[in-house]
Order: C-alpha cells, then structure tokens, then sequence
C-alpha cells in the first residue's frame, strides 16, 4: 500500500511517531492490537514497526520508531531522510502478538520504544472493558513516549517506573501476586527487560500460556562455532553449500532461488521454508519450542543445520 506521512511527533529525543494515511483517501485495512507493519524504505530495507494507535481507527496509522545508535540503517533512513508529506510503501498489518481471546484481565509491561503494541493494546482492553494495569519503565522522564496518550486515556491505571526518579521502582513481586487463570501478561521491550518480566512471573507462579511476549530485536547469535553446510532444494537436484560466514538466505538468492525476507534476524516468520529432511539448527524467535521440536520447517535467514545436509521445500 501506499501512505503518506502526515504529520510527525518528536515524542522524546529518540523517538518519533508517525501518522500515515492512505495515499489515495480510502480507509486503511483493520487490524487488532498489537499488529505491526512492514515499511519498506528507499534504501531498500524493509523494517516492521508496531501500530501504536486504537484499533477501531481505519483512517490512520501510527507508528513509533526509536533512532537506534546501533540502528543497521532502517531506523536512522527513517529519521534522517523521511518527512511530512512524503510517500511510503507498507504492507497490510500482520499480528504476531495478538490479544488472547481468553484475556478478562490484563497486566501490560513496556520497556523504551516497547510501548508502541503495548498503547494499543491498552486503548483495546480499555473500549472491552477489560480490566488492566499498565507499568511503563523508562530510564528518565524525557524517555517517556506517547506521555500525553497515557495520561489522558489510562489515568489511574498507567504505572511509570523511572530509573533516575527516586520513588517509582516497581514491586515486582507484589505487581504479579495475584495470577488467575483469565489474567494474561504481555510484555515487549529490550530482550533482558522481557527475560526479567517473564522470569519474575514465572518465579510468582505465572503459568507460561499466560505469558505473552514481542520481539524486537533477536539477541546477538555466536557465529564462532559455525560450519559449512549443505541445502539442496528439492526437485531441483542442485546441492548449495552455505558457508560459515553466510545464511541459508543468501546462499539461496546467489543462486537464483527466490526468498522472501523481511526482519532477516528470525523475528517476523516471514522467510518460513519447509524442511524434507535433516535437522535444522533453530535461532529465531518466531516459533514455539512444540513447532522447533518438529524440524518439519526453519527460517533461512538466521537458522542454520545440525544436520550436514537439509533438504527443503520452496
């Protein structure tokens, strides 16, 4: 689809929102909380960027994007080289981090920029009527995004948690005292702010389907112990060795094959690829450790082989 970007909000010194609409008027496709979108930019990359906004809004979409300092070019080509009034090229919405049907309450976590599914989700329990708390960690004031949204809409039940005001330290323990079957948990933020929510409520007796979490970066892969290979592509009859230094993906693409790709770090599930046969060696964070144990798939651009020798469906 294309959008145009129609007003930009500078939310923090890292963080700016924007709001795309349609570029020819019509209304934009539904989509529940916690979706996200792909954008592809005009330096060829394409990034997903979570809706921020209510889900009952088909005449907008808003996105908050943190300007990495480690950004690998998506975030910074954003930033630096987009404006209001410009066009951009997304896909439909996709949701991977969906509320559960079986929510009748709530306990929302956000770390940093992992407020952006998270305030949709909020606006969404709310128009339920389901009831929820939100708890916002951020490492100063000025980190706080969307501070206008929450403290309008969610007054009352929106918990900040700032790391240098004295005073707003979040009980942890007492925060996840109480774990019925019909509450849930969802969490999204920096991979360690998610491993200490999801572990404290382990540790408080929290079962894991109740605990709901959404990447957004892949935690760094050690690449020291990597071996060479082979994938063949059945019905082709052609035997592609991925060398140490390199993924299945682009082992595939040098040789003529067609990948779709999106994330390229095993978060979006986008490059799925059916496995005939050998063992895949699994780094993504896309699917279940139940859909991992089967070997019957794998994604391409991060995951690699336990076995010699995969053979795979394209």
């Amino acid at each position: 689809m294309d959008v145009i970007i129609q007003k930009i909000h500078q939310l923090t010194p890292t963080i700016r929102a924007f709001e795309l609409v349609s570029a020819n008027g019509s209304t934009l496709p539904a989509f529940e909380a916690g979706a996200h979108i792909d954008v592809h930019l005009k330096n060829g990359l394409t990034r997903q960027y979570s809706l921020s906004n209510c889900c009952s809004e088909r005449h907008r979409y808003v996105i908050g994007v943190l300007h990495d300092a480690n950004s690998r070019g998506g975030s910074r080509c954003i930033h630096n080289e987009y404006h209001e009034g410009d066009h951009l090229h997304i896909g439909e919405p996709r949701n991977l981090f969906e509320i559960q049907p079986q929510t009748k309450q709530a306990i929302l976590f956000a770390g940093g920029i992992g407020i952006t599914p998270i305030l949709s989700m909020a606006y969404r329990l709310k128009s339920a009527r389901i009831p929820f708390e939100l708890h916002y960690f951020v490492r100063s004031h000025d980190m706080i995004a969307f501070y206008g949204n929450l403290t309008e809409h969610f007054n009352g039940q929106v918990h900040f948690h700032i790391q240098d005001q004295p005073g707003t330290g979040c009980d942890m323990s007492q925060v996840l005292e109480q774990s019925p079957a019909d509450k849930h948990l969802y969490v999204c933020g920096p991979t360690g702010f998610m491993e200490f929510v999801i572990s404290s409520a382990l540790q408080a007796g929290w079962l894991a389907e109740q605990l709901h979490q959404e990447h957004f970066v892949a935690q760094i892969a050690d690449t020291s112990t990597n071996e060479t290979f082979t994938i063949e592509v059945k019905g082709s009859n052609r035997q592609i060795e991925v060398s140490a230094h390199q993924t299945a993906t682009q082992a595939l693409i040098e040789h003529g094959f067609d990948v779709p790709i999106s994330c390229e770090q095993g978060i979006c599930g986008t490059c799925i690829t059916r496995v005939v046969d050998g063992i895949p060696d699994h780094r993504d964070v896309f699917m279940t450790d139940e859909e991992h144990a089967l070997n019957n798939q794998f994604t391409p651009c991060c995951s690699r082989a336990k076995s010699g020798k995969l053979v795979i469906e394209l």
